[in-house]
């Protein structure tokens, strides 16, 4: 899959938000769930929870999904304009 840096992502608030990337990413890939979940090394449930925005999941495994689908993320400071 073409990986198009031009579009905007935005920002990551909440594990909702990783959630809903990681599902149209999959989505994209034209994979079903097993399939994608086969393809990263980790199971259909915990892909599902992670799609559906579960916030206790484990990081290393959410990382290595976010590789798998060809995203991740990258920290920077907040701006002091932003609220929240």
């Amino acid at each position: 899959m073409k990986n198009d840096n031009s579009i905007p992502y935005g920002s990551i608030e909440n594990a909702v938000d990783i959630g809903q990337h990681i599902r149209r990413q999959r989505k994209a890939q034209g994979a079903t769930q097993p399939e994608f979940a086969a393809l990263c090394g980790v199971g259909v449930r915990f892909i599902s929870e992670l799609e559906n925005g579960k916030a206790t999941m484990e990081l290393g495994k959410v990382l290595k999904v976010l590789k798998c689908s060809g995203l991740q993320i990258k920290l920077q400071p907040r701006s002091w304009n932003q609220t929240g």
